[in-house]
């Protein structure tokens, strides 16, 4: 799994509802002239349970109003790496879909909320050394977006390091629409891209981390990619993901732990720090997915 810290290259540690239908008596009152015979009293014929009429749908909640306020977001923490944000929340559907739309940047720095309506808590630079800057749209409501982000809500072990997510305005982003994602089973032992030819299957075995330093599950994605110096790594790429380690608050001296794709001689079984060790040809092909392609990874 890739630890780091500025400004030198990130090592590695490496729910069903009955419908009752009743007949209720009705009585009814009927004035009368002397004389005239009264009215029959109307029939009501129950209707059968199949011709009821279905209950009411609840309503849809409103979206929340959209944001046009101008917000100074120099004196806010960045969403990056290196962050530890405890005002924003962890992803709450880690097994959710992939996600259809990135969202990057429309301005050098954007403001990030911790729910809609709420003031920014941080802030989204257009461009970041380590990656992070293009993100996955996970839900939208009205003019809101909900997205993954780099950097944690907490540490271990009394804090939450998993996956980070906050919301942005989609007046302050452009959106790419997406239709590819990396789908890891540990379980399975496979390492495959999902996209719209079909499955690519890259690893049938890989190395993942082993009990006390588990691969992160759930959702993430493609933070940054590169060639670092690092021997193991035989001259392939890492591709660092946008989450980091569930029991290390940091790795080799450094303040980060992040998990990565990663080539190694040794990449078979719970061997690593929490890493995915994969043979060159799988971690290359990876290294060309843009930066914000999903990332999940079941157990």
């Amino acid at each position: 799994m890739p630890a780091a810290s500025r400004p030198r290259p990130l090592p590695l540690l490496i729910a069903a509802g009955v419908l009752v239908v009743a007949a209720a008596a009705v009585a009814v009152g009927v004035a009368v002239a002397p004389g005239e015979p009264a009215p029959a009293a109307p029939t009501h014929t129950p209707v059968p349970a199949t011709q009821a009429p279905p209950e009411p749908s609840p309503a849809t909640p409103a979206p929340p109003a959209p944001d046009t306020a101008v917000y100074d977001v120099s004196g806010l923490p960045w969403a990056d790496v290196f962050a530890i944000l405890p005002a924003l929340p962890v992803d709450d559907d880690p097994f959710g879909p992939a996600a259809e739309w990135l969202a990057a940047p429309a301005q050098p720095v954007i403001p990030v909320f911790a729910e809609p309506g709420s003031p920014p808590v941080a802030a989204l630079p257009a461009d970041l050394r380590w990656g992070g800057s293009t993100v996955p749209v996970v839900a939208r409501t009205g003019e809101w977006l909900k997205v993954l982000l780099a950097g944690r809500q907490g540490t271990p072990p009394e804090g939450n390091p998993a996956q980070l997510a906050g919301w942005l305005r989609a007046t302050d982003v452009v959106l790419t629409p997406n239709d590819t994602h990396v789908q890891v089973d540990l379980a399975a032992r496979t390492v495959a891209i999902v996209g719209p030819a079909g499955t690519e299957v890259l690893a049938t075995d890989f190395g993942w981390g082993t009990e006390a330093t588990p691969t992160p599950l759930g959702r993430t994605f493609v933070m940054h990619t590169e060639v670092t110096s690092y021997a193991y790594t035989r001259g392939h790429p890492i591709v660092y993901l946008g989450v980091q380690s569930p029991t290390l608050a940091g790795f080799a001296g450094a303040s980060t732990a992040v998990t990565a794709f990663h080539y190694h001689d040794a990449r078979s079984g719970a061997i690593s720090n929490g890493c995915i060790r994969l043979d060159g040809p799988a971690t290359d092909r990876l290294a060309q997915l843009p930066p914000g392609t999903p990332v999940i990874v079941t157990g």
